[in-house]
């Protein structure tokens, strides 16, 4: 189409050179292009008959060409889909702070939908476009380890990436790539075999699930302790129970900043309780009461959302 206006334009203006009206430059370039053969709108000399043979060469092509293309488009039913990936390009472009999950096998589909019960916004990646056809998020069709893909899903302003590619060599490509544009992501992988492991960390991964694993600890959880799995697996997984576990990271500039740990409770508004903490990459359990936060450590709370939803914001207040 952008071809189109092209032909027009610069046959108009062709036209006027040549030392016809504006009007009639533009009626005449029109009728030439798209060969509705009019008479000429003047007598024409030598340099008006040369430049029309020169526009209908180029122009006629140019034409035809684009109205083929859309005909296809229409008759395919593809023109929908066009302007389809087109708006969803657009809502992608305002996203902050959403996940990337590359990949949208099982396990990709399967962390996508959780991340999104959750209220976090999710965008796709996959290179099957039939995969994600009816996939009810924002995708895009391509190649994760691709900086142009990577940079269309919003990875500059992304907050976490997981890569769960259809192999090991695909996925750690994908995490080098992105921890490349954009150091802040928190990158999670998906290994399929144990020696994997140290080179996604080596690529830049903060953490590294392997399935496989996770499904035998599972496994002997329950044999161990079924209680505990289906009350975990019911706070974390299914938000149908009252309470919810989370990790809160205290900020600069925060109040919680030199309170002790039994002060978290007491606060008024809160009431949320800390059942362990990170500090300088070590948990603490069940921390001394009497041990004051600092900046950078991670809260690990139980409690309702509201509770939970007001220490986050002191942890985070300024």
């Amino acid at each position: 189409m952008a071809a189109i206006v092209v032909v027009v334009i610069v046959g108009t203006m062709g036209y006027v050179a040549l030392g016809i009206t504006p009007l009639d430059a533009l009626y005449q370039t029109v009728t030439t292009v798209t060969t509705i053969g009019f008479r000429e709108v003047v007598h024409f000399n030598s340099a008006q008959m040369i430049y029309t043979i020169i526009l209908a060469l180029v122009g006629v092509g140019t034409v035809l060409y684009a109205l083929t293309l859309t005909l296809e488009l229409v008759m395919e039913g593809q023109l929908g889909n066009v302007w389809g990936r087109r708006r969803m390009q657009r809502d992608i472009d305002q996203l902050e702070g959403h996940a990337i999950v590359c990949g949208y096998g099982r396990v990709g589909r399967a962390a996508a939908e959780q991340l999104a019960n959750n209220g976090m916004d999710v965008v796709v990646i996959d290179t099957d476009e039939a995969r994600v056809e009816h996939c009810p998020l924002p995708h895009v069709i391509g190649d994760a380890t691709d900086d142009d893909v990577l940079r269309a899903a919003g990875v500059l302003r992304a907050k976490t990436l997981v890569a769960s590619l259809n192999d090991d060599p695909a996925s750690v490509f994908a995490v080098l790539t992105a921890r490349s544009i954009n150091p802040e992501l928190f990158v999670i992988a998906r290994s399929r075999t144990d020696d994997a492991e140290a080179k996604f960390m080596r690529a830049g991964a903060d953490r590294v699930v392997n399935p496989q694993r996770l499904g035998g600890n599972r496994i002997a959880a329950f044999a161990d302790s079924p209680d505990v799995v289906d009350f975990l697996d019911v706070v974390m997984h299914e938000g149908r129970h009252e309470f919810r576990l989370s990790d809160i990271e205290v900020h600069a500039g925060s109040p919680l900043v030199g309170t002790r740990v039994s002060e978290t409770r007491a606060e008024e508004g809160t009431g949320a309780i800390l059942l362990a903490l990170r500090s300088h990459a070590k948990f603490v359990t069940n921390p001394d009461p009497d041990r004051a936060l600092d900046v950078g450590d991670v809260l690990i709370v139980v409690g309702t959302a509201d509770q939970v939803e007001a220490l986050h914001e002191r942890a985070h207040a300024q």
